[in-house]
């Protein structure tokens, strides 16, 4: 390996002359493409790299094709509830097949506006092929060299499979080929306990699949006790059987049967089985070892805070990092290993008020410490619950399932972490971001303005919980 640094330097007006690029960038996800348009912008030549389809998780597999989906399958449950007195709706069955191909079409049309077009609009050339490095570093891209002054490895990640004895053999689908099947599976068993198994294992039973989700430790373990609690009661109210501690001993398929065994001698059967155990960086392939890019054992590359690698002109953003696993994570972090490489600037991403959103119904949005992370950091805090059922919004919509909860420090009331369960706790998160951001306290909070029959009142009703007793408030009472 080389550790010599790029020859010359880059700026708006002087362009660098020793290498094919500026910025080589392998992969054409969020932290590919967040990269290459600051790259531009800077006038810096960009060349991206792509073995496969154009655009990465985000648009192709992950959240708009799931989110799609999620979004008519919730639409069909709704038709299915009939929570309002006198308003009589039916779901009726599903057009599996139409429902896919209108998937594909926002899919198709979103990757050709914000990513093909994208880039040619911004003049960043996209070479298809299998990259890996040579010493140099150099990259190989299906015989091609290419030589950049920087590297930028933005291969994201993929399904994590675990290594259970007759899983290879046994036709399991992932959340990537699950969104591809033709046909609405009549049951299905999920493995997992993490967002992307929540989601789906709620997808499929709102499109009246029978679904079984099978969780190695505990649903949700990274969200707050209170959160989970009610997740769980709402997925078990649709009919989502959720099995905790569930140890997988064996897999096997027979008659179009897939059959689970786990530990304890239960067996379950379905006829689908969907894995969705996590994901795991992509790295295998890319050569690192020869260019001295240190991966933990878990396939990560090994990142400084500035997002730098080992080799000083490689650089690393987005999942492949093993940071959290968000598509606006991986596009802050490609514009800042521009300015980093580029500029010099040595900029680093705090992550104490990054939202964390889990598109189930009602929805999980979090930012923040939960209470448990507060105390493990030495903190001394104090936490209020508001139930859903006590919030006027929630009421009115007939959608009382789910809760509020807000850590703070004990001394000063500065707010250290916001859990939501609700709907609409994605839009209403956004607030929690900016008072974790300002410093505010409870006080401020509860002194701020409150929108009446808004679910954001679930952060000024949890902020007043601090100081006076809920039951003894009128509506928008101060």
């Amino acid at each position: 390996m080389s550790s010599e640094r790029p020859r010359g330097s880059v700026t708006r007006t002087g362009r660098q002359t020793a290498f094919d690029y500026d910025l080589a960038i392998v992969g054409s996800g969020g932290a590919a493409f967040s990269a290459a348009i600051a790259a531009r912008r800077a006038d810096l030549r960009v060349v991206m790299l792509e073995r496969g389809t154009v655009g990465g998780t985000c648009v192709n597999v992950g959240c708009i094709p799931s989110k799609a989906l999620l979004a008519a399958a919730e639409s069909r449950h709704r038709a299915d509830e009939a929570r309002f007195p006198g308003v009589r709706t039916h779901g009726g069955p599903v057009d599996f097949a139409a429902l896919i191909a209108g998937k594909d079409a926002i899919v198709e049309r979103l990757r050709r506006q914000k990513y093909v077009d994208i880039a040619a609009r911004q003049g960043i050339e996209i070479v298809e092929g299998d990259a890996h490095f040579l010493e140099g570093p150099v990259l190989d891209v299906d015989g091609r060299r290419i030589e950049a002054a920087h590297y930028l490895l933005a291969t994201g990640a993929e399904p994590a499979i675990p290594g259970i004895p007759g899983l290879a053999d046994s036709g399991f689908l992932t959340s990537t080929t699950a969104m591809e099947l033709e046909e609405l599976p009549e049951s299905l068993i999920v493995i997992g306990g993490g967002p992307v198994a929540q989601e789906q294992a709620q997808l499929f039973a709102h499109l009246g699949t029978r679904v079984t989700l099978l969780v190695r430790s505990t649903l949700a373990r990274r969200e707050e006790p209170e959160i989970v609690e009610r997740l769980k009661a709402a997925l078990v109210s649709e009919g989502v059987r959720v099995c905790e501690r569930a140890h997988i001993t064996a897999v096997g398929r027979a008659e179009d049967v897939v059959h689970v065994t786990t530990d304890d001698g239960q067996e379950y059967r379905a006829a689908q089985l969907l894995v969705a155990a996590g994901r795991r960086p992509r790295t295998s392939g890319l050569h690192l070892d020869d260019v001295g890019v240190g991966v933990a054992p878990d396939d990560e590359v090994v990142v400084g805070g500035d997002l730098s690698t080992s080799n000083p002109r490689i650089w690393a953003a987005g999942d492949v990092t093993g940071h959290p696993q968000f598509v606006y994570v991986a596009a802050k972090q490609g514009a800042h290993v521009v300015a980093n490489a580029f500029q010099q600037a040595a900029r680093h991403i705090s992550y104490r008020s990054m939202p964390r959103i889990t598109f189930t119904s009602p929805t999980i949005a979090s930012v923040g410490l939960t209470e448990a992370q507060a105390d493990e950091a030495g903190m001394d805090c104090e936490c209020r619950v508001v139930d859903l059922a006590d919030i006027p919004r929630a009421i009115v919509s007939r959608t009382s399932t789910g809760a509020v909860k807000l850590v703070a420090e004990r001394q000063t009331g500065r707010i250290l972490g916001v859990h939501m369960l609700a709907d609409g706790a994605g839009d209403a998160i956004l607030a929690a971001v900016y008072a974790i951001d300002a410093g505010m306290t409870v006080t401020d909070l509860a002194e701020s303005w409150d929108p009446y029959l808004t679910i954001g009142e679930g952060l000024y009703l949890a902020a007043q919980a601090f100081t006076r007793d809920l039951s003894t408030l009128s509506c928008c009472a101060v």
